[in-house]
């Protein structure tokens, strides 16, 4: 088999590891980029089923360092973003890649939301995030084009290229990278863990390490396990601004805190381009990045888990909001002349989608932290959205030691 690894290494036969990741994104290379440290000299194998890294949601997202203001204090997502922003911005900076702390606003554009503009001021200071409360004419000296009844400034966020930070810890990690098979087997015994790919490499773990992402629920089920939830993919469809002057840096509307999503908003980015979206509509695969492409599999397995149907139930007023945006750019134009009313839809230049892999538990209900789940031999990363990217070193970190623990008992 060939074995694309560091330097290339070609070797035959099966491979053995002392940690096994499958997942070749920012959260798997993350964690193995923790195991080097933690524990040097730990054996680290990662599979990634595309040529390269970062190929999915890791690279297809708006770039935003998130200060981790919306999350509920005491999470996994409030606790790891708020820290993770701090040490994304310093390993940036240490290796030379492009990054910058903007700070951003968000924006109330009608009065039902004040209170929960409010709210997220509040809880920005129970998470330790400097937050400013600003009025309709300080908006206008941050963002000259930008209107609302009241907004708030939020100075830690910023930009960079999470695909360049995904390549940097795959190459600080020392692990060894196998690309282009994905996983069809696994098999697991009492001194580790066997697993195949469609390649037809194999490789024996101690411990298996699941950051799959998009396919990290069948994953678990290949591996044994009931995951309790099921990956529903949500696609994000961006537009670029084509007059990116109207917009200075970061602008958000408030969100709706019945959704892990953050809405429409506005995104200066490292190439000084401003990208707007993104929305959320059902993905019809599970890298479904536009409405024609259609997966069967995806599809029947979506419609075949009771919590899409519940979920659909509780919010098909939200979603057919979304939809409606998606097929119609004059209404993605409404959404976004809420904040910045200059824009017309010949502004707005269709861009490259991305999908969110976002669990859903069998009632219905959207995971709204992060979720980590521990087997024999195994640690499944099962719900890492957004702000994942952001949080992606205190993931790994968390993950590198669940796995370290396991392979020390073992």
């Amino acid at each position: 088999m060939q074995y694309a690894g560091v330097g290339g290494v070609s070797v035959g036969g099966g491979v053995d590891c002392d940690v096994l990741v499958i997942g070749g994104g920012i959260v798997g290379l993350s964690t193995a980029h923790a195991l080097a440290r933690l524990a040097p000299g730990t054996r680290v194998v990662v599979l990634e089923k595309e040529p390269g890294p970062a190929r999915h949601q890791t690279g297809r997202n708006s770039g935003v360092i998130h200060s981790g203001i919306y999350y509920r204090p005491g999470s996994l997502k409030a606790r790891f973003a708020v820290g993770g922003a701090a040490e994304m911005v310093k390993f940036c900076a240490e290796h030379g890649i492009a990054h910058e702390v903007t700070g951003k606003l968000i924006v109330a554009t009608e009065r039902s939301e004040l209170p929960r503009l409010h709210a997220l001021v509040q809880r920005g200071r129970e998470n330790g995030i400097p937050v400013r409360e600003l009025g309709p004419a300080q908006i206008s000296e941050y963002e000259p084009e930008v209107r609302g009844l009241a907004a708030i400034h939020v100075g830690t966020t910023g930009i960079v290229d999470y695909g360049q930070v995904a390549a940097q810890l795959a190459e600080s990690s020392g692990a060894e990278i196998v690309y282009g098979g994905a996983v069809d087997l696994i098999s697991r015994r009492s001194g580790g863990v066997a697993v195949r790919t469609t390649s037809g490499t194999v490789v024996r773990a101690r411990v298996l390490v699941n950051c799959a992402g998009l396919q990290c629920d069948r994953i678990a089920r290949l591996a044994g396990d009931d995951p309790g939830m099921r990956i529903v993919p949500f696609r994000g469809e961006y537009y670029d601004l084509a007059r990116p002057s109207l917009v200075r840096g970061l602008v958000y509307p408030v969100p709706d805190p019945a959704f892990p999503f953050l809405g429409v908003h506005l995104t200066r980015g490292i190439g000084g381009g401003v990208h707007v979206g993104p929305n959320a509509v059902p993905a019809l695969a599970r890298e479904g990045y536009g409405w024609g492409v259609v997966r069967p599999r995806d599809l029947a397995d979506e419609l075949a888990w009771p919590g899409s149907w519940r979920m659909a139930a509780r919010h098909w007023r939200y979603g057919a909001g979304e939809i409606r945006r998606s097929l119609s750019r004059r209404a993605f134009t409404e959404a976004v002349r809420r904040l910045l009313p200059a824009v017309a839809a010949s502004d707005l230049v269709p861009a490259s989608a991305g999908v969110r892999a976002q669990a859903v538990l069998r009632d219905g209900t959207l995971v709204d932290d992060f979720l980590i789940r521990e087997a024999p031999r195994t640690v499944h990363v099962l719900n890492a959205p957004s702000p994942a990217a952001t949080a992606s070193l205190p993931i790994g970190r968390e993950v590198a030691r669940r796995a370290l623990a396991t392979l020390h008992t073992s």
